[in-house]
């Protein structure tokens, strides 16, 4: 998203989440691996009621695991 904007929502748990602001059609959304981890080296995705991990391998790379 560069040189996009953020809307700040509240989330469930009461803590601010920055959700970006709607993009240009045609133009897809981007996230930073760093972000979405939040510092960690793993994370779950849910996708249709379905649980993925995300996780950083000892090498750097990533893998998406069902």
């Amino acid at each position: 998203m560069a040189g996009g904007s953020t809307l700040t929502t509240r989330r469930d748990d009461g803590e601010r989440a920055r959700r970006p602001s709607p993009r240009p059609a045609g133009q897809t959304h981007r996230v930073k691996v760093s972000e979405l981890l939040a510092g960690e080296r793993e994370a779950i995705l849910e996708h249709d009621g379905q649980e993925y991990r995300l996780r950083i391998t000892a090498s750097g790379k990533l893998i998406l695991t069902k």
